[in-house]
């Protein structure tokens, strides 16, 4: 295999990434951006090296403890346990949660071999269940994967003290009842609350 299938080939393991645009984004970097190229590999490079998961949170930091966790000014006694770090970055960005994380990095997919070994989820039983936890937010995917994982979730946590709760759902700000799907309906009423 020659050099430039050997970069397409790897860029094809980016999510959403199939032939043709591998293919263009090898070409580009290769025709008309070679030092962006050689920045890319340099800091892929670094990553690798010194990126690794909190010993705590699971997310990606190169301390064996994340800043977030280690923050004082935190509440330590929430955890929000979410798919990914990117469901972190949205969260942060919000302003709106001062508590911990646990990412799981995934869903259970009994199918894909994605059990709650792969997610971590003995690791999570094991810190709630040492640590004074007063409240675990499930703010996984409203599917039907991330509904498992937040029921199965909730079970593995039944006989701890902590109150388990979920992100609630339903219709997006700024849009009306015809733009919404019935699942999203639904969601919406079972999440409904009282305002009198």
């Amino acid at each position: 295999m020659n050099s430039l299938q050997q970069l397409v080939d790897a860029l094809r393991v980016l999510p959403g990434i199939g032939n043709k645009s591998s293919e263009k984004m090898a070409l580009h970097l290769l025709e008309r951006d070679r030092d962006g190229a050689q920045v890319l590999v340099d800091a892929l490079d670094n990553a690798l090296k010194h990126l690794t998961h909190c010993s705590q949170c699971r997310i990606l930091t190169e301390q064996t403890i994340c800043e977030i966790c280690q923050d004082d000014e935190r509440d330590a006694n929430i955890i929000c346990v979410v798919q990914s770090p990117s469901d972190v970055q949205f969260l942060e960005q919000s302003g709106m949660f001062d508590g911990r994380y646990f990412v799981l990095y995934g869903h259970l997919s009994p199918i894909d071999g994605i059990g709650p070994e792969q997610l971590g989820l003995n690791d999570l039983s094991d810190f709630i269940h040492s640590h004074s936890i007063t409240e675990v937010i499930l703010a996984t995917h409203p599917t039907v994967e991330g509904d498992a994982t937040a029921n199965y979730i909730a079970h593995l946590l039944k006989d701890t003290d902590a109150s388990v709760t979920r992100l609630a759902q339903g219709l997006p700000m700024g849009k009306s009842l015809d733009q919404a799907d019935a699942g999203t309906l639904s969601r919406a009423l079972q999440a409904r609350y009282v305002v009198k």
